[in-house]
């Protein structure tokens, strides 16, 4: 039994409807829209988990005190908590970089955290050899050290940006992926429910590629001496 078009779209239609939006000038803001909102909150939580992450290095009982909280924190479901955000924060922007940002955090300060405490306890005796100020340190050091763990959490993170950009635009909002989700699934346009899946799957894909490309050339020097 063959299934029917409006529920079934065959790839043609799906890439005709894509490539109208795209002729039409539809398309490309919706897409803006949402890759804004994943870099912004990728951004924010990334740059707050590796800040938090090297607190944590710093000050172990601060780790010890914080550990149950933040166990307490992610597994908190961000689905049940994205209308609460809303209400909070409001309809705008502010509530979907909240939601990004408590799925990005985590991930990135968990691998941070790992590999800050990975770093081999003689490069600290050569910082100080080298006379090395706080900053240089951190920078030359332990950054560069905590790298692979970073980009770990930071290839999860940005999976976690890209479910909480959708996630945000499906319950609130007339912009991005998300929104044409919700629309066409609302009114039966299901090639362009099918299309809006597409981009966003390959959305996730260029995302990673990205950072593993990133990854590649910042971290050269550490499969140069795995050599």
């Amino acid at each position: 039994m063959e299934m029917p078009r409006y529920l079934l779209p065959s790839p043609q239609a799906t890439m005709a409807t894509l490539w109208s939006m795209l002729l039409s000038g539809e398309l490309l803001p919706h897409l803006w829209f949402t890759l804004r909102n994943i870099l912004l909150g990728l951004a924010i939580g990334a740059g707050t988990g590796i800040v938090g992450a090297y607190a944590l290095y710093k000050l172990p009982r601060l780790a010890t005190l914080l550990d149950g909280p933040l166990v307490v924190f992610q597994t908190a479901p961000k689905i049940a908590l994205a209308p609460l955000f809303v209400v909070w924060f409001g309809l705008g922007l502010t509530a979907k970089l909240v939601l990004i940002f408590s799925l990005v955090f985590f991930p990135v300060l968990v691998g941070a955290l790992a590999g800050f405490r990975g770093i081999d306890s003689r490069m600290h005796d050569i910082a100080k050899l080298l006379k090395l100020n706080p900053f240089q340190r951190f920078w030359r050091i332990d950054m560069m050290a905590a790298l692979p763990g970073i980009f770990v959490g930071l290839k999860i993170g940005a999976v976690q940006a890209l479910v909480g950009a959708v996630l945000a635009e499906w319950i609130s909002g007339s912009d991005g992926l998300g929104y044409l989700m919700t629309y066409a699934g609302a009114t039966y346009k299901t090639p362009l429910l099918f299309g809006a899946v597409l981009l966003t799957s390959t959305l996730g894909i260029v995302l990673h590629a990205a950072l593993t490309i990133l990854e590649s050339r910042l971290l050269a020097w550490k499969v140069q001496d795995g050599r």
